[in-house]
């Protein structure tokens, strides 16, 4: 199985380096590789910081830190070849940087039978947004928006609401989930992609809430082939409630072969897998109130 990346992007001081501190804290045992740029260097609390060598730092929850020195790719192979291996790599963008850059090496056909892109968090600052409305047009923030397909609004106190709608607005990616720093964290399901890991389908809690209530999940299982054109009809209807997919499938279209579905905001990769045995499963995520789960389900077994 492939490693996810995780690209965290955003404007300077927008605070990716705050969040990407909080999904280190929350990574609940997962062993994380932050790679920064050369613009600076992750602030971890000293406290959690157990060794240190001249490009890499290793951490108490299994993380570790290296600095990006402007060759993603050499850094994305050395992360990959430490033992144990990571099981997620966040890579924080420089606040002066188009991630586009980022997105399209991680394309490198190499590199991308050991890793690749899951999702890109573009964060952004209510008060930069306020106190300097021409943020708005400027290209290169813009462009970081336009790759995202997470939002986190940092620094809200007293105008999260407006800086929600505005990034919501400004984004031309469908409109990707939006979250308020000020009152909710980023759940690990959300970011992570529903399980852990260390095996390539995780599905064990039952159908419920999510984060205090702003998520539901449907978990689906059959045991034989599904059809392609049926599951891409439905994820295609669910989508605009749907945060995020993740399942093993075998379709009738293609005899013989499992496929790996992933979706993060608009993103959906369908990629052939490794030859695993079971049932097809398959878990959404979507917002509550929007996302219908007995409706999904219904027309999942429909398939």
């Amino acid at each position: 199985m492939t490693t996810p990346v995780l690209v965290v992007t955003g404007f300077l001081g927008a605070g990716k380096t705050t969040f990407i501190n909080s999904v280190l804290e929350m990574a609940q045992g997962r062993r994380i590789a932050a790679i920064v740029n050369d613009f600076g260097a992750i602030n971890i609390d000293a406290e959690l910081i157990v060794g240190r060598t001249d490009t890499v730092v290793g951490l108490k929850n299994g993380c570790i830190c290296c600095s990006l020195q402007g060759d993603l790719l050499r850094t994305l192979r050395l992360v990959l070849t430490r033992e144990p291996a990571p099981e997620t790599i966040v890579i924080e963008a420089s606040g002066v940087a188009d991630p586009t850059g980022i997105t399209q090496a991680l394309m490198d056909p190499i590199l991308w039978k050991s890793a690749r892109q899951d999702a890109v968090v573009c964060v952004v600052d209510a008060t930069d947004l306020r106190s300097n409305p021409a943020r708005m047009n400027d290209d290169l923030w813009r462009a970081q928006l336009a790759a995202a397909s997470i939002i986190v609004i940092s620094k809200t106190v007293g105008e999260s609401d407006e800086a929600r709608a505005l990034a919501a607005r400004l984004s031309p990616s469908g409109i990707p989930p939006v979250f308020d720093l000020g009152r909710e964290t980023v759940p690990p399901e959300v970011l992570f992609g529903g399980g852990h890991p260390s095996s390539p389908f995780v599905a064990t809690a039952p159908s419920g809430p999510i984060d205090t209530g702003r998520f539901v999940t449907v978990e689906w299982q059959v045991p034989g082939p599904v059809s392609l054109q049926g599951l891409h009809a439905v994820i295609e209807e669910f989508a605009p409630a749907l945060v995020r997919a993740k399942g093993i499938l075998r379709f009738r279209e293609k005899p013989g072969q499992h496929f790996l579905l992933q979706m993060v905001g608009r993103r959906v990769i369908l990629e052939p897998a490794p030859d695993l045995s079971g049932d097809c499963r398959l878990v959404l995520i979507g917002e509550t109130g929007r996302l219908d789960t007995v409706e999904v389900r219904d027309r999942l077994d429909g398939i």
